[in-house]
């Protein structure tokens, strides 16, 4: 947008701000919020003075400490519990489930969501409670048929040969189940139920190995770890674009295997209170990436910056800089795509809460061209500056621009990155900027 310049005699004309008060009165949103205040400022503590503070001292410094502005208040305000952590974390524990019958009816999956050490505890105990059980099947019926109290006897007919106690039947059932055979132990055609349990261990063995196999690889193949080479960007940005107020934020691939059909949306999470009195705690709201033009779906071979274009569908329409420090929200953002080398679908998760969301800033580029090829730096991958952008939610910007098509503005709006300047129609001009003194 050109501003258009106004002479001092102008009536329209007024003086701009100074530095000074520009400087504390354009975006403090993001000065005090809890994702920009550094880290050495929140862990170290001043070093010990040997002077003793007066009362007045201290009561001064307590006001300024619980001032609504100061950044240990804003930090305090802000402490709550996150849906989803920064690393895709789903935080919600479930309890007190009635039917856990219910996952024994889909085992396999049971078994795959299993933590690493219960996955081995099991995989172990399959093999192991196979062994005992038929072992000790062996050994009842070498007991029975009398081939323990005959231990020695060249003459007798036994049913398993060299299994006359517990030790030889298990090591019996270890070496059919496995096909070890070292010989000294088989079984004879002098009993049928020899035969029969030496062909029902050999079934039972070859679908525990077909079980236990399946599932190893399988956990082993989850593209789960794919996504921590998904990145996305600590915070996001809000600007205008194409004249549009846009909340953006950036998502990148460290890998060279690039993601296949890659998909992207974000969902709000909001607790709100109805009409009715109805209270809807955590509820979800679809934030628009461009599902309707095709925008979501990405072709992620370098870091790409997603926008969600604020306008009457969305439901940060009336946000604006001063309201964006009251809301309480989080910004759920789900990246889905086909892992190159498995073709199995991947899906990476990220959260954006309210303090994480930084007003007037864009993302500096991280591309460049050099020796015929495009060539990403991702030590800038996070990296944002300053532009500028009217302090007023969507809403008013649009009521705003109706008024000036309408030809009630005298004044329209001048926009500098550092200086705001008020003029004779103050109500329209407080309207446009929402300037926070």
């Amino acid at each position: 947008m050109v501003a258009t310049q106004h002479h001092p005699g102008d009536p329209s004309w007024c003086p701009p701000a100074t530095p000074q008060e520009a400087g504390t009165r354009f975006y403090p949103l993001h000065r005090l919020s809890v994702a920009n205040i550094p880290s050495s400022a929140r862990s170290k503590s001043p070093a010990r003075g040997t002077a003793v503070p007066t009362p007045e001292g201290l009561q001064s410094r307590r006001r300024k400490l619980m001032e609504e502005d100061s950044p240990m208040v804003q930090a305090s305000k802000r402490q709550r519990q996150r849906y989803v952590t920064k690393v895709g974390k789903c935080q919600v524990n479930l309890g007190n489930i009635q039917e856990k019958k219910r996952f024994l009816s889909d085992i396999f999956t049971t078994i795959v969501d299993l933590k690493y050490r219960w996955f081995l505890f099991v995989f172990m105990m399959c093999y192991i409670i196979t062994w005992v059980v038929f072992g000790t099947i062996y050994f009842f019926d070498a007991w029975v048929r009398g081939d323990i109290r005959h231990r020695g006897d060249p003459e007798w007919r036994a049913c398993i040969e060299n299994v006359d106690d517990f030790i030889s039947a298990l090591l019996f059932s270890v070496e059919s189940q496995r096909t070890i055979g070292y010989g000294s132990r088989m079984v004879t055609a002098n009993c049928a139920e020899g035969v029969i349990l030496l062909m029902a261990q050999s079934i039972v063995g070859s679908m525990i190995d077909a079980l236990m196999v399946g599932c190893m690889f399988v956990k082993i193949s989850r593209p789960k770890k794919r996504a921590q080479t998904l990145i996305f960007s600590k915070n996001c940005v809000i600007s205008r674009r194409d004249e549009k107020l846009c909340l953006m934020f950036r998502v990148g691939d460290l890998r060279d295997s690039h993601m296949v059909d890659a998909k992207i949306r974000a969902k709000l999470i909001k607790s709100r209170q109805t009409a009715e009195g109805e209270f809807i705690p955590l509820e979800q709201s679809e934030l628009n990436l461009g599902y309707d033009t095709g925008e979501d779906r990405l072709f992620l071979v370098e870091p790409q910056i997603i926008c969600h274009v604020i306008n009457h569908h969305s439901p940060f329409w009336d946000l604006s800089a001063e309201s964006l420090r009251r809301e309480q929200f989080e910004i759920i953002v789900i990246l889905e795509g086909i892992v190159e080398a498995t073709g199995m679908t991947c899906q990476a998760r990220t959260s954006y809460t309210e303090d994480e969301i930084l007003w007037g800033y864009r993302f500096e580029p991280c591309m460049s061209l050099e020796k015929g090829a495009f060539r990403v730096d991702y030590s800038r991958f996070e990296m944002t500056f300053e532009v500028q952008t009217p302090a007023a939610s969507a809403k008013e910007l649009h009521e705003l621009k109706e008024l000036e098509l309408a030809g009630k503005l005298s004044c329209p709006p001048l926009l500098s990155p550092h200086v705001v300047t008020e003029c004779d129609p103050g109500v329209q001009w407080d309207l446009a900027l929402r300037v926070h003194v």
